[in-house]
């Protein structure tokens, strides 16, 4: 539960002001860089209800092609940085595609950040195995740290599927015809201050059954070599220790909720806490 609570440690909202794109609620921003913002009055203005895009931009273009500009400037100024890769704007997880945002600036507004998380199970004579990345030491997140097979956000314009077959084989070199058994199998959320802004997070949980003897291989520079545990000792190195990805904690305890291995005492109380966020 510890890391539950390490991943939602914002139970308010109450000291940041809603970010809009007319009625709709997308974000939260603080006030400095509300602040930062009043230096594009022809973009955003400011109202008793907090901070929103001008009417004028009516459309999803639109909208992505003023915040481009402005998230340029602000970067400049130190409120994120730019990754040159865009995120979907959405009110609500499952809503429509309001405007998209440069991804390094995503925290910085408080919008919903999506996810996907697969578990690479193998199934041994003696119980089930799970493959575990070590990310790269330079990572900018959690460098060196513990993660699931393959992990990444979902690119604007992309859906959990289109973005598990790209990570799969960029992250552990993954065939798409394996990729695709994947199994959707739920997904967990959080909302989290940290030194990027507030992450409003959803992350869309997949399980892949793997054929034993094979072994995926980095092909990229995010993970630095992969290694094949037995589940038990996945859950004891989440339940005893702080070596795992903050977020990919919550990933794996889903897992291990549903493949039983956790008292039902605790699992009652870890099932709703899983889903805090949007």
């Amino acid at each position: 539960m510890r890391h539950v609570h390490a991943c939602n440690n914002t139970p308010s909202p109450a000291h940041l002001l809603p970010f809009r794109f007319g009625e709709a609620q997308v974000g939260w921003v603080t006030p400095e860089l509300a602040r930062a913002l009043a230096f594009f009055p022809a973009e955003i203005h400011f109202d008793g209800r907090g901070v929103a895009m001008a009417g004028r931009f009516r459309t999803p273009a639109q909208r992505s092609d003023a915040l481009a500009g402005i998230a340029r400037d602000l970067a400049r100024r130190g409120f994120g940085r730019i990754r040159n890769e865009l995120f979907d704007i959405r009110a609500e997880a499952d809503g429509p595609a309001l405007g998209a945002l440069d991804r390094g600036l995503v925290p910085q507004f408080g919008v919903i950040g999506q996810g996907v998380h697969l578990n690479g199970r193998v199934r041994g004579p003696d119980g089930l195995y799970l493959w575990v990345g070590f990310r790269a030491p330079h990572k900018a997140v959690a460098p060196g740290q513990l993660d699931n097979l393959v992990a990444g956000g979902i690119p604007a314009g992309m859906t959990p599927e289109d973005t598990l077959l790209k990570e799969g084989e960029e992250e552990a070199s993954l065939p798409a015809e394996l990729v695709r058994q994947a199994r959707r199998v739920g997904r967990v959320s959080y909302v989290m201050t940290n030194e990027e802004g507030l992450r409003r997070d959803v992350l869309h949980c997949f399980d892949l059954d793997l054929p034993e003897g094979w072994e995926p291989k980095p092909n990229d520079d995010e993970v630095e070599r992969f290694e094949l545990w037995p589940l038990a000792r996945v859950l004891a190195e989440v339940r005893e220790r702080d070596t795992v990805k903050f977020n990919v904690n919550l990933v794996l305890i889903d897992l291990f909720l549903r493949e039983g291995l956790v008292p039902e005492a605790e699992a009652a109380a870890l099932r709703p806490a899983l889903n805090q966020g949007p």
